[in-house]
């Protein structure tokens, strides 16, 4: 039989309740629900890191941030990852839109690179718009939307929703989907193909296709998840948060503070409607397999590299633990066992560290002793004696560590007396800490063992691999009064900082 070609699918900051197929009738997914209706849901997969580069940075080298050093902005792509193996393996590799590369003109394995990176980055006069979507606006005469925080008065009353204003081709996400499109129908190369396809969406701001919102009117979305005084319970650093995202300068700004629940389920709107924007290139990109012959003999996962909370626990945006951020969609679809697998799916705790592993042994090539996930085919080739599900998935950023199993949950704060602890079957949405509660001493402590055997473990692990170091990545502590993490505030504070 031939190699497969492998087309891996990865939106940018979609939740995992949000494919209509799994359960969630509010949203309008049809091609993610065909997805679902011919492979393989992984129902309980978790991403590696807590914000875009840093579980992109995981994903693809195989190695968890804290062996790559890249947590947040910092540069991976001298670092070796498994598009490599599969170019030396014979593989044509090909990226259409965002892989957050930094710097973003690395090669890293892919043949051939469309690139397109945050919607938010700066426009031209300011030194951005240098991707492959900016040149394209600027070819025709069109400006990028960046920056409109500081152009639009009633920015932060908007909360990120603002629907798309200009053609419908010069959306990221339209040129991303075309651009991938027109891809599969020019190949005409003889080597089976790896197509990374990143979509920005929906990463903020939440500008879908003014008719994808329009299908969404009338829609009420499911309530937020929090309770009056959590945040009182929760570490310091869960409040910083808030008010980091709420007075920086910078577009993706919003303020938590006072959103009434209509400014809530309006953002709301516009975020689930950009994901059926993106679920509409997804749906021609799927058809375009299928239109040239592709699709029968291809591997194809669908993921996003991490969640967004959307009001939930008080707050917006990634960065901390939670299972909206950390628990993402993922679904593997094999083209030559439809018939077998199509509509199942798993709650078997999964991670996007087991994307290379897979991909690797689809492709048949050797998987590197070095890449800390593990294939995915025995949910669908079959279980041999020796498989058996995981009992944690972990997930990193800069100053905690997450270890999630199917009951427990402990996020450990490094160097830090605070951490959350979570008892997932007496309250699945996180509102009860028990960190500190002294009934939970010897349970917390347990698992903070095990956690750092794990870290421990890993680090020895991966101590021997050669590579090119990222940056020192200086270890900064978020704090109640001092929150800016990436960098400090740049406009006045006109409201009381905790109501």
């Amino acid at each position: 039989m031939s190699k497969p070609n492998i087309i891996l699918i990865m939106t940018d900051q979609q939740r995992f309740d949000t494919i209509g197929a799994w359960g969630y009738d509010h949203m309008i997914t049809p091609a993610m629900d065909r997805l679902a209706a011919e492979g393989l849901s992984f129902r309980n997969a978790y991403c590696p890191g807590a914000t875009c580069v840093a579980s992109r940075a995981a994903t693809f080298t195989g190695m968890y941030p804290h062996n790559t050093g890249t947590y947040s902005f910092d540069a991976w792509g001298s670092h070796r990852n498994w598009v490599q193996d599969l170019n030396e393996g014979g593989y044509h590799c090909v990226n259409v839109g965002k892989m957050h590369f930094a710097p973003r003109d690395v090669v890293g394995g892919f043949h051939e690179r469309v690139i397109v990176e945050n919607p938010t980055s700066k426009t031209l006069d300011n030194g951005g718009a240098d991707d492959d979507w900016g040149r394209f606006m600027r070819i025709h005469g069109v400006q990028r939307p960046n920056d409109r925080n500081s152009t639009d008065p009633d920015w932060l009353s908007k909360y990120q929703g603002v629907p798309w204003h200009l053609d419908e081709k010069f959306h990221s996400d339209v040129f991303i989907g075309d651009s991938a499109l027109a891809w599969i129908r020019d190949y005409r190369g003889q080597q089976p193909f790896f197509l990374q396809v990143g979509f920005t969406g929906p990463h903020e701001p939440w500008d879908p296709l003014q008719r994808h919102l329009d299908q969404y009117e009338g829609c009420t979305p499911p309530a937020r998840v929090m309770r009056e005084g959590e945040l009182d319970e929760k570490p310091p650093q869960h409040k910083a948060h808030r008010e980091m995202h709420a007075t920086t300068e910078h577009e993706s700004v919003i303020d938590m503070y006072s959103p009434t629940e209509e400014d809530i389920d309006r953002m709301r709107r516009h975020y689930y409607a950009k994901i059926t924007t993106v679920d509409e290139k997804l749906g021609q990109i799927l058809d375009g397999l299928e239109e040239m012959g592709y699709l029968e003999n291809s591997l194809m996962v669908f993921c996003s590299d991490h969640g967004e909370l959307l009001g939930d626990h008080w707050m917006a945006y990634k960065w901390l633990m939670y299972d909206p951020i950390v628990h993402v969609p993922m679904i593997v679809r094999d083209g030559r066992r439809v018939a077998e697998v199509g509509g199942q799916h798993t709650e078997d705790l999964t991670s996007l560290m087991d994307l290379g592993p897979t991909v690797l042994r689809a492709a048949g090539l050797d998987v590197p002793t070095y890449l800390e996930g593990r294939p995915l085919q025995p949910y669908w080739e079959g279980k041999d004696d020796d498989f058996a599900p995981r009992e944690w998935v972990f997930c990193e950023d800069n100053y905690q560590i997450m270890m999630r199993g199917q009951r427990h949950k402990l996020v450990y704060y490094i160097g830090q007396e605070a951490g959350e602890l979570y008892d997932l079957q007496e309250d699945p949405h996180e509102l009860y800490n028990l960190w500190d509660r002294p009934e939970c001493g010897a349970l917390r402590a347990e698992l903070k063992d095990r956690l750092l055997s794990w870290l421990a473990t890993s680090t020895y692990y991966n101590a021997g691999y050669r590579r090119a170091r990222s940056r020192h990545y200086k270890m900064r502590w978020p704090r109640e009064e001092d929150p800016y993490l990436h960098g400090g505030p740049s406009r006045p504070i006109d409201r009381p900082v905790d109501l």
